[in-house]
């Protein structure tokens, strides 16, 4: 990722061992100005800086590149080491040493993992100082290696940093879109739904019947999927969905009134129910039959169309379990790996398919009760669907 020499200067002095590096530096090797320099095509720009010289560079101060050695270390990508500049047979004309006058010189690259040149760490004197025959210009390559790999683990630092600060604004967004759909959606589609009935009661003939019966159930299925939406944002925002356990004593009801309002929605297709004792059971009662509508949609929506989907509700010592089962083409294990992923819609194209919600939602319903919801599905025992509500402690 590029950054900007303002962020890179800013990045070393974050690094806390930095002055450590160059105050040995310059108390090993007698030298008194050293820095780590951060190098481009045009410049030199201090980012930190030991001055015992008096020299006056301080951090974010830049240098004109073509007034320093570093084309040469660009060039060679190796450290250059100066004992007496004057006196050297590779130095004494340079127009480096003469500037800024002076004798001894050392100048390590620094290289980041991908192969960038970064800049450098370099200290230099006015007086010469045997550097060539000492351990220091191997120091000060131990020093660069070291701050790279500190670069780096810093600049990830940033990087992830600025991406938890994207990703929390992102989540600002996306709560104040809920709220938009919250507040700006459903009052609008209450009201289509409101006034349709009420034309329904007034329509004059059966093709405007038909019409406002049109607009009704289109009205009706975008308002579940506003609340579909609501509640994937509920439980990937906000901590899950809430539910609230109580004593359902019509749960058998409940259930019923669920099978046949789907039941009118397909008057072609055969739900069959199959209830136990299963009133009293502590639940929430609006939760689970949101859960029981979502697999009953989703079977009569994939599963074979001349076959029923049967709905199974029992209760014994363990808890509730109610399943429902249809028959069909079976899903492979690729499918059933993501089967409970939000937007997952199993590849249907058949009218009506929404937004690949209602397993996830359904899901996520049973994980609040403490629950667990299960699938299987093979071309001989057809598609079970499982949830299981273990009787409280």
């Amino acid at each position: 990722m590029a950054t900007s020499i303002n962020e890179d200067v800013a990045l070393i002095g974050r690094i806390q061992a930095v002055p450590a590096m160059l105050r040995v530096v310059c108390e090993t090797t007698g030298l008194r100005f050293a820095a780590v320099a951060r190098i481009t095509d045009t410049h030199w720009t201090a980012c930190a800086v030991d001055d015992r010289l008096g020299f006056g560079l301080a951090p974010g101060d830049e240098l004109p590149l073509d007034t320093t050695l570093c084309d040469e270390i660009r060039g060679s990508h190796r450290t250059i080491v100066i004992d007496h500049a004057s006196a050297d047979p590779d130095f004494c004309d340079h127009h480096t040493p003469r500037l800024y006058r002076f004798e001894s010189y050392v100048s390590v690259p620094m290289f980041l993992p991908n192969g960038t040149l970064f800049g450098t760490i370099c200290a230099f004197d006015p007086l010469p100082v045997a550097l060539r025959q000492s351990t220091a210009p191997a120091m000060i390559e131990s020093f660069a290696r070291l701050l790279t790999v500190m670069i780096e683990a810093e600049g990830h630092q940033r990087r992830t940093e600025r991406a938890l600060s994207d990703e929390q604004e992102t989540a600002e967004l996306r709560e104040q879109f809920i709220a938009v759909l919250g507040h700006d959606l459903r009052n609008p589609l209450f009201a289509i739904n409101a006034g349709t009935e009420l034309l329904l009661r007034r329509a004059p003939d059966d093709r405007a019947r038909n019409i406002i019966e049109h607009i009704r159930s289109s009205g009706q299925r975008a308002a579940r999927l506003v609340e579909d939406v609501l509640d994937f944002a509920r439980a990937r925002l906000g901590g899950g969905i809430t539910v609230k356990i109580e004593p359902c004593p019509d749960l058998a009801d409940a259930l019923r009134q669920v099978v046949a309002e789907l039941q009118g929605i397909h008057p072609q297709r055969v739900v069959q129910l199959e209830i136990g004792a299963v009133d009293g059971v502590y639940c929430d009662r609006e939760r689970v039959t949101q859960l029981v509508s979502n697999l009953v949609s989703n079977a009569l929506l994939h599963g074979a169309q001349n076959e029923p989907v049967t709905v199974t509700a029992t209760r014994d010592e363990q808890g509730l379990r109610i399943s429902v089962h249809n028959m069909g083409v079976p899903m492979d294990s690729q499918v059933l790996a993501q089967l409970f992923r939000p937007f997952s819609r199993r590849g249907s194209n058949r009218p009506g398919n929404g937004l690949g919600l209602g397993l996830y939602i359904a899901y996520q319903i049973a994980v609040a009760h403490g629950g667990t919801l299960q699938a299987s599905s093979s071309a001989e025992q057809g598609t079970l669907f499982t949830f299981n509500l273990p009787t409280p402690a």
